[in-house]
Formats: structure tokens, C-alpha cells, sequence
């Protein structure tokens, strides 16, 4: 049977986004949605691996999230997450782009670490390049890119001309299949080039 992520927040863009995120980043789980926990509870409440949740569906349904605690995300803001107890796996998704990922990619490796399911290890997908499809320069451009180096500190860090770096991420891009910043982020700390604390 396929593992099944839920996402239960009644703001679309936030559901669709998180969506769009969680399928880069665990790409072999289903991600399913809701706009309520009505919604939630039409379905079948129980099997889902992990739930996303907001903080405002979190408060108001506390009893069902807190049997399922150590697979549940609260969804909320710096201000709201301060006010959750300590043990309460949170994300504050008002945060840019990279930081969002890298706050997802330190819950995925504090779940394991922890000894419960922080976000099931995502198998290699079928469709990815296995490792060594990238040349090992390929590895150190997208490495710093992973760590938000613009093209020409990539240059200037290799002692490699802009036109070569482009070269390179053009190079990536097509090989992976990825073109975000952020998809190539998440690429690079799935396979171990970089760590999540480094970007």
C-alpha cells in the first residue's frame, strides 16, 4: 500500500504550495488534500503517515492531532509557533522559499534522528539520475548552489569563468530534470552533497 501525506489547512494557496514542496521532496508518497478537518474526517482519517495541519484546524481538533503527535507538522507562523509546546513538530511557513525548505529538510532529518517518523526517507525515485550521473565539478556547482551561491561566487569560489558555471547549472538542469533553485536545493541535501544546515 502507497504512504499517503495529508495537508489540512483551509487556505488553498498554502495547501497547494506545501503540495507542490512535499513532491520534490518526497516524491514516491501520495499528497493528499484538505480544506477542512470535516474533509479530513470524510476520508479515512487514520492511515495517513503524516499530517499538515494548521494551527487554527490543530487547536480546534487538539484530541485527534495529539494521538497522532509524532506524525503530525503544525502549520504556522513565528509568532504562533513560539506559543506551541516544545515537543510539537511545527513549521512556520511564513518564511521565503529556501528557508521553507530547509525548515521541512531539518523536521524530515530531526524525525529520524528522534527515533519516529519525523517524514519517511523518500527511496530513490525511478525517474531521478542516480549519483554518479553528475560529473564531480557538476557536483561542486550544484553544491553551491544548494547554498545560495550566485553564479559568479560559484566562478569566483572554482576559479572557473561565469560562462563554465552556466555551462555547469544548464548541464544539472537537463540531467535532473530540475530547474528551481529550490528543487536543486532539495536534490542536493537528499543525496548528501550538502548538509541542511549548510544552506
Amino acid at each position: 500500500m502507497e504512504e499517503e501525506i495529508a495537508i489540512i489547512d483551509n487556505n488553498s494557496l498554502a495547501r497547494l504550495g506545501l503540495e507542490s514542496l512535499l513532491e520534490e521532496i518526497v516524491p514516491n508518497v501520495t499528497i493528499r488534500t484538505f480544506a477542512s478537518y470535516a474533509e479530513l474526517m470524510a476520508d479515512t482519517p487514520d492511515m495517513f503517515v503524516h499530517y499538515f495541519v494548521s494551527i487554527q484546524i490543530y487547536l480546534e481538533h487538539t484530541t485527534f492531532f495529539l494521538l497522532k503527535k509524532n506524525r503530525t507538522v503544525v502549520l504556522c507562523n513565528e509568532e504562533t509557533q513560539a506559543q506551541l509546546p516544545q515537543d510539537i513538530l511545527s513549521l512556520n511557513t511564513n518564511q521565503d522559499e529556501q528557508h521553507l525548505v530547509k525548515s521541512i529538510l531539518k523536521l524530515h532529518q530531526k524525525g529520524h534522528q528522534n527515533g519516529h517518523p519525523g517524514m519517511t526517507h523518500a527511496p530513490v525515485p525511478t525517474q531521478m539520475p542516480l549519483q554518479n550521473d553528475l560529473s564531480m565539478r557538476e557536483i561542486e556547482v550544484l553544491s553551491l548552489v544548494a547554498r545560495g551561491f550566485i553564479n559568479k561566487e560559484i566562478a569566483d569560489k572554482l576559479n572557473i569563468s561565469l560562462a563554465t558555471v552556466i555551462t555547469h547549472r544548464k548541464n544539472i538542469t537537463e540531467k535532473l530534470g530540475i530547474k528551481s533553485v529550490s528543487g536543486l536545493t532539495i536534490y542536493a541535501v537528499m543525496r548528501g552533497y550538502v548538509e541542511a544546515d549548510s544552506i
